[in-house]
């Protein structure tokens, strides 16, 4: 059979693990797929040195690409979404099969990409878009396709990780560690997007979307980030017992589908409390085979570069078949993808870590319990410190289980005591079962 010819837009640190990735285990790669994989053409701003193109035809404009008659197969690497949203649609446009790393680009755009792919009959592959390395879409879409997901959670964002681990085994403050994420080079010059849950949310929105069967809904995604986490908050969730994760859960109930990202306090008795570092790791749980755990490298040239050739794998395994007997792009049938409602996170429902500042008087905790009861909640557990200079003394308290809108009632209630000073440290409390 011919040479499966690949063209590939963007050589970052994606692109250039990709390519080193297809040179490296060519021999390994064409016996899996029963011919060979080449590199027919690479579109970049500039070469980069970490790999060896000699002898590969090299544009500078990304769109040669795409319009290369001889190319099957696209690599959109170059993140982003604008230019790479005109660029996927121009391939499938001329035919060609597409693989993407760009989470933001399937998250926001991925309705019209895969509504379009599937008129054209081509395919756009994703793997790589979430947590790197790690073959989570895979797992959800065919390894667990027998199962109705339960729900899903998961440390997608390794900077976020990287932070809360750092806080939580040395004490660091939030700043601190940030810098040297930075310095490391786990986070950017601006790290909004990984600090304040945006990347989380993205990659969040496309594995509910393949766990539910429901379109990609990333505007209704509830974001939290963890800039406001404390060394303080971290302390006393150790304290009780549990760690504080920047997670993204997705969850099946009765009334919708929750999607959210948000710092979440999980006992170390869980697996995930205990993935730290910039790993990822994401546990689903299927209603047959129980709760799973995928952990791996969610970022770098050659992890991410791994599930980018593999996507290239499968593809080039499916050139030939009817593109109707194909594995669905979102794991269900085109046509078949439910309307499920997702639900506003006032009316979500989980457990409650509160930290906050009360006057070391008798009746403050009296009150403050008063207000918690009137509202429907239940307390578990209280951390009640003695004065240590100041008439201010912390004050920890952890809810049962309650519903958002009560507990945001309850908070607003409280900070109105003249016996409590400032705002309320809220967190979610997540008992994965």
């Amino acid at each position: 059979m011919k040479p499966v010819k690949v063209g590939i837009c963007g050589l970052g640190t994606v692109g250039s693990g990709s390519v080193n990735i297809l040179l490296n285990n060519a021999e390994e790669i064409t016996r899996r797929v029963g011919r060979s994989i080449v590199v027919e053409q690479v579109g970049a701003r500039r070469d980069n040195p970490a790999c060896d193109l000699t002898g590969v035809n090299i544009t500078r404009d990304i769109f040669d690409v795409v319009n290369n008659p001889e190319i099957d197969i696209v690599l959109e690497l170059i993140g982003g979404t604008s230019i790479a949203k005109e660029l996927v649609l121009t391939a499938i446009e001329n035919g060609k099969h597409v693989v993407t790393a760009n989470k933001a680009l399937i998250a926001e755009h991925g309705n019209e990409i895969f509504a379009r792919a599937e008129e054209k009959g081509v395919m756009v592959a994703f793997e790589a878009a979430v947590a790197g390395g790690i073959p989570i879409i895979k797992s959800i879409r065919e390894g667990l396709s027998a199962n109705k997901i339960e729900w899903l959670a998961g440390i997608i964002n390794g900077t976020g990780n990287f932070i809360m681990t750092e806080m939580s085994e040395k004490g660091r403050d939030f700043s601190d560690v940030l810098a040297e994420a930075q310095e490391l080079g786990y986070a950017e010059a601006d790290p909004t997007f990984d600090v304040e849950g945006i990347d989380a949310a993205h990659k969040l929105t496309i594995l509910a979307s393949i766990a539910f069967g429901i379109p990609l809904q990333f505007e209704k995604t509830y974001t939290e980030g963890i800039s406001q986490i404390t060394s303080e908050d971290v302390s006393f969730a150790h304290e009780l017992g549990y760690a504080i994760k920047h997670l993204g859960i997705a969850r099946r109930t009765h009334d919708g589908i929750e999607l959210r990202v948000h710092p979440t306090l999980i006992s170390y008795k869980q697996l995930l409390a205990n993935v730290n570092g910039v790993m990822n790791a994401v546990m689903v749980k299927g209603d047959a085979v129980g709760p799973t755990l995928t952990y791996g490298a969610g970022a770098g040239a050659l992890p991410t570069g791994s599930s980018v050739i593999a996507d290239v794998v499968d593809v080039a395994r499916t050139l030939t078949a009817d593109p109707t007997n194909r594995v669905p792009h979102l794991a269900f049938q085109e046509g078949s993808l439910a309307a499920t409602t997702i639900l506003p996170v006032e009316e979500i429902e989980s457990g409650f870590f509160l930290n906050m500042r009360i006057q070391d008087r008798a009746g403050v905790l009296a009150n403050i319990t008063q207000i918690l009861s009137e509202n429907g909640i239940s307390i578990e557990s209280v951390i009640q410190r003695e004065r240590n200079g100041g008439d201010l003394v912390p004050l920890v308290v952890m809810t049962h289980t309650v519903k958002e809108q009560n507990m945001n009632a309850a908070i607003t209630a409280i900070e109105e005591l003249p016996d409590v000073a400032g705002k309320i440290q809220r967190i979610r409390v997540e008992h994965l079962a």
